[in-house]
Parts: structure tokens; sequence; C-alpha cells
């Protein structure tokens, strides 16, 4: 087992995994930027150390000066957590050829998993509807048209690297087709440094179903069954959940064990995330693998009762999976709200600024997942969740219930955010029929 790891990055998932190595008995070594000194969760640490200014390009960014902490702190082993570096090959296989364990995927795994065209091919070789598209990238834009034209209108442009909407564009016809080109691959280009795009048919109005999977080094992998993430914004999620609702048992198993046969094609190892689209039919096809733990992880854990962090540092440090997939249980209905600073209102505009008054809610089965307090200072710098409140019920019914109580507990005072809009979600008769999509937001707000 690790007696030191580096936590690599800031906010609610630093903290998450300092209490995880606190509860496994593991020194945990803390970076921050200027703009987080002072943190109170920094305090929860056994070290911490500054990298460098406020913008993440010059602090948590830079594998340089995480790796020079990794070895002034003596630690054996590093967590990236969820963004800036999580997913970065070259990160993975720098901390592993400094013999420093990267809790994570293999680098190759993650490169091959990060890239969506080499993704589908590993998807198809093991069986796994992937959506109509390009076979690879697309270089010119005639040979867009031809595809287009094929798979018919209307179509999808994805970047090839990357995620978090960045690249995306929907073609109706061969005119929005040749500029969706154009901006997709220049939004692509500035966001992953990668310009390359490729085509795939538009499914209108899907449900977004992810599967959490865990594999360990021994050759054992299960999934740990599906989260909803249909509510969302631009490709943003905003309420995750799990069971997904309205999902016929069958497709469920189907979309779970594909999910593993993917995961063992592709050698990975650690935690992940496959996710799927799913149509009005309750047909599915796979999209992306997250090579990473998620924002959203809490809602598995309350359905499950596995630490999925835990697992993470475990499974880094050799150990074989505790449970096999028959003792994996799926218990209840949990939700996740992400709260933001940002104002609905006003185009969700962010809202930085210091936090006057902070009253979270409570009682059985409620979760707040967050580092703020109040009189903590929103940084413009970050991505802008203040915390994620989940809850968990034996019935979905009962868990909207509870939501709904704990949003008229819920103040946030000193900024704007999306609590407002958690209010009218959760009170939607659409949203508690579980019949959204992932266009459902931007079309009833």
């Amino acid at each position: 087992m690790f007696q030191r790891i580096l936590v690599a990055n800031r906010g609610e998932i630093a903290l998450r995994i300092i209490r995880a190595c606190r509860e496994l008995g593991i020194d945990s070594v803390a970076v921050f930027s200027e703009a987080d000194r002072g943190s109170h969760y920094l305090e929860l640490a056994n070290e911490a150390y500054c990298i460098g200014p406020a913008a993440a390009t010059d602090s948590y960014l830079l594998i340089n000066r995480l790796i020079s902490v990794a070895e002034i702190g003596n630690v054996q082993a590093v967590h990236p957590g969820y963004g800036f570096l999580a997913e970065n090959a070259h990160f993975a296989k720098v901390c592993r050829d400094c013999k420093i364990e990267f809790i994570g995927p293999p680098h190759q795994a993650m490169a091959q998993l990060g890239d969506k065209i080499s993704a589908r091919q590993i998807a198809m070789s093991a069986n796994v509807p992937c959506v109509p598209g390009s076979d690879g990238l697309v270089d010119n834009v005639d040979e867009a048209v031809r595809i287009a034209n094929e798979i018919g209108y209307p179509v999808l442009i994805k970047a090839t690297a990357g995620g978090g909407g960045k690249g995306m564009r929907v073609a109706g016809n061969d005119v929005s087709l040749k500029a969706g080109l154009k901006a997709a691959s220049a939004e692509a280009e500035k966001a992953f440094n990668n310009a390359g795009v490729y085509l795939e048919k538009y499914v209108e109005r899907p449900r977004h179903v992810e599967v959490q999977i865990l594999a360990d080094t021994h050759g054992n992998v299960v999934h740990l069954w599906e989260r909803d993430c249909s509510m969302q914004r631009r490709h943003q999620k905003l309420i995750e959940e799990s069971p997904a609702p309205n999902l016929p048992e069958e497709v469920r198993q189907n979309i779970c064990n594909s999910a593993v046969r993917l995961v063992k094609g592709a050698g990975y190892t650690n935690a992940g995330t496959v996710e799927f689209i799913v149509d009005k039919d309750f047909n599915f096809y796979f999209i992306e693998v997250n090579a990473r733990i998620q924002v959203e992880h809490p809602v598995t854990e309350m359905v499950t009762g596995i630490d999925l962090i835990k697992q993470q540092i475990l499974i880094a440090a050799g150990e074989k999976l505790p449970f096999t997939q028959a003792e994996i249980p799926c218990n209840g209905s949990a939700i996740e709200l992400r709260v933001n600073a940002e104002d609905p209102e006003n185009d969700f505009r962010g809202s930085p600024g210091t936090i006057t008054k902070l009253r979270q809610p409570g009682g059985l089965g409620v979760r707040f997942d967050s580092h703020v307090h109040e009189g903590y200072t929103i940084s413009p710098y970050y991505d802008s969740m203040i915390g994620k409140l989940i809850v968990h019920r034996p019935t979905r019914e009962e868990a909207i219930a509870c939501m709904k109580r704990c949003l008229r507990e819920f103040t946030v005072e000193g900024i704007k955010t999306t609590l407002p809009l958690a209010k009218k979600m959760f009170n939607n008769a659409e949203f508690v029929k579980g019949t959204v999509d992932t266009t459902f937001v931007e079309r009833t707000w």
C-alpha cells in the first residue's frame, strides 16, 4: 500500500481524495495556486505546496511542477481527480517514468480511448454498437458532404480529442455542414491542440446513459450499474441519477455488459466511465470513454455502497477487486445536482465573488460534496461548480421529494447560483416522469 499520495487537483475533488486517503491511513500531499491559497480543505492534507499563479496553465497544468512536488513530498503515487491532467496520457507516462504510480489507467489505454476514432474502433471490435459515421477523421469538405449524404442529415461534427461539448456542431444540410466543420475544427484546435474532427449520425433527442466500471490489474472487470445524465445544457451535465429511470431491464443489462466488453478489449484498468446515447426505441450507441473518476461518481457510491476513490487507490496499489459482479448491489435511487456559481437568468454568466452566507441541507440520505464555506471566494479562473448535492432514497419518487425539501433549505448568498433553476427542474412534470432527453433543458428553459 502507498504511504503518501500527491493530490494533483483542487477544490471539491481534492478534498474528496484527501478524505479517502485519511481513511486508508495514507498521507496526502496537496497542491494549490495563489488563487487557492488559504482554502480550508488544504489544512486537512498532511502537506500543501504552492505551484504557481492563479491561471491553471501556470499552475495545475504544469507537469514539471507537479512532478517536483511529488519528489519533494516523497510520494509513491499521484491521484489526478477529474479535469486538468486527469486524462492526459503524457502526464500518466511521465509519472510512471519517474517511478511514481499514476492512479488511473495505463497511458496506452488512455491515449487510445481518449481519441474518439480509435475508441470507436475498439468498441466495434468488442461488438459494442456505435453511431453510424465516418470511419476516421474527415480531411476535406467534399468528403464530409459525401459521408453526410450517405448516412443522412442531421449529422454531428465531433472533435476526436477532448470533451465537454467543445468542437461539436450539428449540421442539417450541406451549407451548415461546411460552416460547422470550420468552426468545430478551429474550436478543437484551440481547446485540445488537435483540429481533427469526424462525423456521426445525429440521434435526435437522445438520452445520455453511462456505465461506471472498475478493472483491476489481475484481469477482473465489473460494472457498477448505470447513471442517467440526460439533464444537461450545452453538453454540460446538471443532474445525474442512478439507476436510469424507465430503462427496460434487458436494455440495462446489455448496456452494462457492453461497457465491460469494451473495457476488457482496451486493456483498461482502474475506474472509468463508458458513455452511451439511447434513442426513443431504446437502441443504444457508444459515444466515448472517460478514463478517470467522474464528477457524478457519488450517485454510484450511494446505490452500491462502494467507495470509488478508495477502489482507485487500491487498484493502483495492485490489489484485487474485493467483490464479484454478482456481489455489487443497486439499492434504491440516488440523484445528484451540480450547484454552479452561475446566473441562469443571464445566460449562465459566471458569478465569482465571496459567499457571505451558506446554509446547506442535511438529513437522512443527504450528502453535500463541496470545499466551499461562508467567507470563501469563488475564483473566476476555474470551473464554476461549487458543490454537488446528492440524495439517496429507497425509490426515485422519494429521492425527488427529498431533493425538493433540500432545495428549500439550501441558501447561498453573495453570489448567483443555479439553485433557482434547480427548483424548476425538480418540479417539472417531464423530469418527474423520467421522460427527458439531452435537449430538454434548452427546449424548456
